[in-house]
């Protein structure tokens, strides 16, 4: 293009343009196909938290994506290894805060692996209805947040309206609404009050129409569908060559869900679909969790019909605390609480693994135990962490528009991510 307004003025005549311009125009189109880097977040709304993806762009087309992670800092595995095992409890609240009753039992189960300990049936369907509450709010604010992203704001509303109620329910069962710390190794601080199961019927009452009213204000929208569909297709074997789970895995026709293929805490004994997609995009992903939530209150439905009697404990004088009035009556009690106490459980020699089910994939914990209170070693698989590494692999060949869509299809929450 010219620059001045002599070479405007010589095109405008006819006349020939002068040496100036024509070195303007080359060096123009020595320009053509230089790339743009940028940065994507931290800081950015729609990285759902303080992820930076740097992107290079050939226009508006996305020729290579490096996912930057660790901007939290959290250092949670380093941490539990100078902390007795029942002190990291609240610090699980804080890896998928959006699901902080799923995070607590993944850990407490790892650590009664360790133990030998399988925990009451009573116990069991409490874990089984914190995780399922959960998953259905985790993907309440994933399904509100993603429509948002994509320009549907109604939808955000309903899921946050449903999300207050099972808050409501957190506060009822736990006494807290958002950092729960319910599960303790061996049990939870408390049994279910029967006012709570009855606030849970009638959650589950009127969460389906709601639900209903979200499908059909977002499935079916045009644009909704038009920003999805056959956007971030992500290949069965991609899946799980990158080590996907949860529903981005299923997403991509994969069957597999740590409840079915190796069941915990009576999964087994529970009635309830697994949903898989056909295609592997963005759309398929949001349908994957939207049919989740049907199945979870699928199994609230039967864990409150068949709720069993009993305690909600294990049972192993040795490594659980005595009852109160004990200790203030008893100096063998007394003795024996100050040393759980102040040692921790006193856990054997060896090394475990354990993976749930989280509403973002496997959480996993791999505990490497010297024997006493505090593990030697303790990793965790954030599904967070592992879901985002396919980003170089997915982004390229999309528009920048895209970014949006496809990072809120994977559903990741950095608290895990930067354990």
């Amino acid at each position: 293009m010219p620059n001045t307004v002599q070479e405007i003025q010589a095109l405008d005549t006819g006349a020939k343009v002068s040496q100036g311009a024509e070195s303007y125009q080359a060096s123009t189109e020595d320009m053509i196909g230089e790339k743009l880097v940028i940065n994507m977040g931290p800081s950015h709304p729609a990285t759902h938290g303080v992820l930076r993806v740097v992107l290079e762009l050939d226009g508006e087309t996305i020729t290579k994506a490096i996912p930057d992670v660790g901007f939290l800092h959290r250092g949670d595995e380093k941490i539990a290894e100078n902390m007795q095992y029942n002190q990291f409890v609240p610090y699980t609240d804080r890896l998928d805060y959006l699901a902080p009753l799923a995070n607590n039992v993944a850990y407490a189960l790892a650590v009664e692996k360790l133990m030998g300990w399988e925990l009451p049936p009573r116990g069991k369907a409490i874990r089984v209805i914190s995780c399922e509450i959960a998953r259905i709010s985790a993907h309440l604010l994933g399904i509100g947040a993603y429509a948002m992203d994509v320009g549907a704001m109604t939808v955000f509303l309903y899921t946050f309206t449903q999300r207050e109620y099972i808050y409501n329910l957190c506060e009822l069962l736990t006494g807290a609404r958002f950092t729960t710390s319910y599960t303790r190794v061996g049990g939870q601080i408390r049994d279910v009050l029967p006012e709570f199961l009855s606030e849970l019927e009638k959650f589950c009452d009127g969460f389906l129409p709601a639900l209903d009213e979200i499908d059909k204000l977002l499935t079916r929208n045009k644009i909704f569908f038009d920003r999805t569909k056959d956007v971030g297709v992500i290949s069965k074997k991609d899946a799980i060559a990158y080590g996907l789970s949860g529903p981005n895995l299923r997403g991509s026709g994969v069957d597999h869900d740590v409840r079915k293929a190796h069941p915990y805490l009576d999964y087994d004994q529970y009635d309830f679909d697994v949903p898989i997609g056909a295609h592997g995009d963005c759309f398929d992903r949001y349908l994957v969790r939207m049919e989740e939530m049907r199945q979870s209150i699928r199994i609230l439905r039967q864990v409150m019909k068949n709720l069993p009697d009993g305690p909600i404990n294990i049972v192993d004088p040795k490594n659980t605390l005595p009852k109160k009035e004990r200790v203030l009556m008893s100096m063998e009690e007394l003795i024996h609480h100050f040393i759980l106490v102040t040692q921790g459980l006193d856990a054997p020699e060896g090394e475990v693994y354990f993976g749930a089910e989280n509403p973002k994939g496997e959480l996993g914990f791999y505990i490497n135990s010297r024997g006493g209170g505090v593990p030697h070693r303790l990793k965790i698989r954030a599904p967070s962490f592992v879901n985002l590494s396919i980003l170089p692999k997915l982004l390229p060949g999309h528009m920048m528009s895209d970014v949006v869509a496809i990072l809120g299809s994977l559903d990741f929450v950095m608290g895990e991510c930067d354990r």
